[in-house]
Parts: structure tokens; sequence; C-alpha cells
């Protein structure tokens, strides 16, 4: 039973890092999109985006070379990413849920951090965790954890409840929304429930992230726990297999999107791109634009609809 939940657990995690790997490169590679040309840009320098100017607002700016301000897209990114602040200002009661619920996974996910490091810290400096530091980390575990999954399991049923009573987000409510939303709140109940009900004798997160490392098939792991630490790994697993893996996207959105002011250089490889792409021969279900697969991009985009329309 034990090696049969190591297995799973690392079977899982190898889906999740394989399937964050695989989305991320199919996202790199797509053709370039529409870019936004919305000003200030956050890495560009800090006088600019003051005033929502742009590089292009200097002359001869192909002559000078570029300067990228990396502290200017971490103060943007650090506060969305932790805190939802997009969310906070354009939908706020949506945040009072979906701020809930995504806080709670990352305290879940640094109660992860801390129950490796813990075991890591047991296994190569055990005079350290002798000295009294393994209560520091099973004290934090037991917080981080116990916050993470109340806080998880409160807000995907909020999220939930917020999906079916509210009229302009349930039109766009798929059956496969609530399920995943009922997938977390299951898993992080059976896993909550099975840690408490273990009994004296049996490895906590610690102990358990130090057998995992170790492959320790000599652990002894109560069924309730080892079924919720199962659902969890499968849920692990799932979640880059749907678009829950948003967080992958959203890097793509920023970046490629929202953020790409790169220059259009003749002979460069943002031209020959383009060059490209207008050759493709697109299928596009909106009749006007008259992209049936015969046509390439180029042609599409010299067609006039409304021209067509007077004759």
């Amino acid at each position: 039973m034990t090696i049969l939940l190591y297995l799973t657990i690392y079977a899982s995690a190898s889906v999740f890092a394989c399937a964050c790997l695989f989305r991320a490169v199919r996202y790199a590679r797509i053709p370039i999109h529409l870019r936004w040309e919305l000003y200030p840009v956050p890495h560009e320098e800090p006088e600019r985006v003051k005033h929502g100017g742009s590089y292009f607002e200097t002359g001869d700016w192909w002559k000078a070379p570029r300067r990228f301000s990396l502290a200017g897209e971490l103060r943007f990114m650090i506060p969305e990413m932790l805190f939802l602040k997009g969310l906070w200002e354009f939908n706020r009661k949506l945040w009072y849920r979906s701020f809930v619920f995504h806080f709670g996974l990352y305290l879940l996910i640094a109660t992860l951090g801390i129950a490796v490091v813990g075991a890591l810290f047991y296994l190569l400096a055990p005079t350290w965790m002798a000295a009294g530091w393994v209560g520091l980390f099973q004290i934090s575990c037991k917080i981080t954890g116990a916050a993470g999954s109340l806080l998880a399991v409160v807000g995907s049923l909020a999220l939930a409840h917020h999906r079916l009573r509210d009229p302009g987000l349930r039109i766009y409510t798929t059956a496969g929304d609530l399920l995943n939303l009922a997938f977390f709140s299951i898993a992080l109940l059976v896993l909550s429930a099975g840690y408490l009900a273990r009994g004296p004798s049996a490895p906590d997160l610690l102990a358990f992230a130090r057998g995992l490392i170790t492959f320790d098939p000599n652990l002894e792991v109560p069924v309730p726990f080892a079924s919720g630490l199962l659902l969890a790994a499968l849920l692990v697993a799932y979640v880059p297999l749907t678009h829950m893996s948003h967080f992958i996207a959203k890097f793509f959105t920023y970046h490629s999107i929202r953020w790409d002011d790169a220059p259009n250089r003749r002979g460069g490889k943002l031209e020959a791109k383009i060059a490209e792409y207008l050759t493709y021969r697109p299928t596009w279900s909106a009749a006007h634009l008259a992209a049936d697969g015969r046509k390439t991009w180029a042609e599409v985009a010299a067609h006039n609809p409304a021209q067509e329309g007077r004759k």
C-alpha cells in the first residue's frame, strides 16, 4: 500500500511537470497574437511609466538600445499573482471568493515546501533536527496546512455557489467548472479528515515526506490518510490537463500580448515570422471574413467585407 502510494505521488508529480512544460512550449510556439499596444508597459523606464509613455516617443528610438526594467514588471506581477489585483479592481464580488480559494492553495503549496525542506534537513542535518528544529517544521506544517485547507475548501464552495447564483456568470458555467471545484473540495476534505483521524503512532506530514524521499517501505500510513494523499496527488496531476492551468497561460497573456512592444525591424526575426504567418490559410467561422481555408492570411487581411456588401 505504501509503495503504491509513493509511486502514485511520483507519477502525479511527473504528469504535472510534463503537462505544464507541454502547455508552456505550445503557448510559446503559437503565432504572434494581436498586440494590445496599451501603455504604459511595466518594463518601460519608470519615468515613462508615470505618464503612460513608451520608448516610441523618443527621437530616433530605433537607433538607441532598449532598456528593460525587471523591477517594474515585478512591481506589477507580484501583487497580481499573490493578491489578484486585477480582479480586485474590476470584479470585487468575485475577488472575495477567488482570493480565498487561491490564497488557500498558496498556503498548501507552502506546506508542501516546508515538509520537503524539513525532510531534507532531517536526512542531511539530523543533529539540527534533534536540537529542536523538527518541532518548528511540524508546527509550521500544521498551521499552513490547516489554514490552507480551510481557505481552499471555503473558497471552492463559495466559487461554485457564485457560479450557480450569479446570472452573468451562470451562462458561462459548465459542468466541468463545477466538477473542478468539487474535486478540490472533496480531495482536501478527505485529506484533512484522514490527517486528523490518524493515530498518535501514525506519521505526520513531515515524517511522510521523509519516507517519500527515501522510499521507505516500512512506513505505515493509515488508510484514511493515505486516501487523502492519493486524491491530492491525482488532483495535482489533473490540474494542468484542464483550463485550471491558466497560471501558465497568464504569463504569455501578459508578456506576449499585453506587454509585447518589441519593434518590428527590417530584416529582423519579427518581420520573418509575420511574413510566414501571412502565408497561412486560416479557417474561421465568421463568414464575412471569407477565411475558407483557400485564401492566405494576407488575402484575408486585404479583403474588405464592407466593400463586398456594396456590390
